[in-house]
């Protein structure tokens, strides 16, 4: 059995908007209210499990009325997420959980098993039915149900458990090497090339503009809260130019392929260059591949990953030679030995196609 999630983008009434923020508010007082009872009794040496910190809670919110008709699984789930993250920290994987503000992301996760679904709608609890841009793509046993939101926009993310049925027959496609890069976002051994749509230096003279507005307006003041909005638009869109772009790339690869050969990326360690830190997260090159290798994983794809020191810029693709040297100017690569000479990403692609050949 596989989980899938499928995350579709809502069109609610101003009524639902409303009633999904109020979710998002409560389940982040829940969140916050465990949280502080967790501190305290941290202190006195009492470890508290998120049973007994809900428990807790659903105690302490009699004394708020309004508190009655929410929906409650809101609350609950907030609170199970906030035991996960305490797990977490326990066990080293991360650090301790904090408050969350009302600027934080908003979302919460209701009870699944009183969703429905049919066609482009969901039927929520307490809520009713509310319309949905697509339709559910997977077909199963609806797992879990999180509703979030995104500057102007609301989505609902909906996991399924379905069977793997998706049977590929790529026997008859080449192995692929791909060498990413800022100019161009991929580059494929065979010579194709997917184009960078650099988003983030196309917006940012707007960008700029915007938040110089943002920066003027009194806090937390009606205009404050209209520029604001105006601000997350505008991520919202660079980040669906980027993520277009990565998607419309990596499925085209992956149904092209029988075995891909990549690089291996240290994101954090690129961006500590000064020079090349902005190029570098606006072109995303570290959700490139991890699309990529997800979607491989999927259709059964068997995706190599070249070593992090391995130099597939610096190697002839022909003959194996090495260069010391090699200038992000020398576009184009020439070899002294067998005098190969060739686009330098298609050079380094070829490299990590003979990798993944072996």
């Amino acid at each position: 059995m596989l989980y899938k999630t499928h995350k579709i983008t809502l069109d609610p009434t101003f009524k639902q908007r409303r009633w999904f923020s109020q979710q998002c508010g409560y389940a982040r007082l829940a969140h916050n209210k465990a949280l502080s009872d967790f501190k305290m009794c941290l202190k006195e040496n009492n470890f508290q499990s998120w049973r007994t910190l809900n428990n807790n809670f659903n105690k302490t919110k009699k004394e708020h009325d309004w508190t009655v008709s929410q929906d409650q699984r809101s609350a609950l789930y907030a609170i199970k997420n906030l035991g996960q993250g305490i797990a977490n920290w326990v066990s080293t994987r991360a650090k301790f959980p904090k408050f969350k503000g009302r600027g934080s992301r908003q979302s919460y996760t209701t009870d699944e098993q009183s969703v429905r679904v049919e066609g482009k709608k969901i039927k929520l609890p307490k809520i009713g039915w509310v319309k949905m841009f697509q339709a559910l793509r997977f077909v199963g046993k609806i797992i879990n149900v999180t509703i979030s939101r995104t500057a102007h926009r609301w989505f609902v993310s909906i996991t399924v458990q379905t069977e793997d049925t998706e049977v590929v027959d790529n026997s008859t496609h080449p192995v692929i090497g791909i060498d990413v890069g800022i100019n161009t976002l991929a580059t494929l051994s065979n010579g194709t090339q997917y184009d960078n749509p650099r988003p983030l230096k196309r917006f940012e003279r707007k960008l700029k503009r915007e938040q110089r507005k943002f920066s003027k307006k009194v806090i937390k003041s009606k205009n404050w809260f209209k520029q604001k909005l105006k601000v997350e638009r505008m991520h919202y869109r660079i980040a669906c130019i980027r993520n277009d772009a990565h998607h419309k790339a990596t499925t085209d690869i992956v149904n092209n392929a029988y075995a891909i050969g990549i690089e291996t990326l240290k994101v954090t360690h690129m961006l500590k260059n000064n020079k090349l830190a902005k190029a570098l997260s606006d072109s995303g090159l570290g959700g490139f591949l991890t699309k990529l290798k997800t979607k491989a994983e999927a259709r059964g794809i068997p995706v190599t990953e070249a070593d992090v020191f391995f130099a597939s810029s610096k190697t002839c693709s022909r003959c194996g030679h090495k260069k010391k040297e090699l200038s992000l100017s020398e576009r184009t690569y020439h070899c002294s030995l067998c005098q190969y000479q060739g686009d330098r990403d298609v050079n380094a692609a070829i490299n990590l196609r003979n990798l993944a050949v072996g």
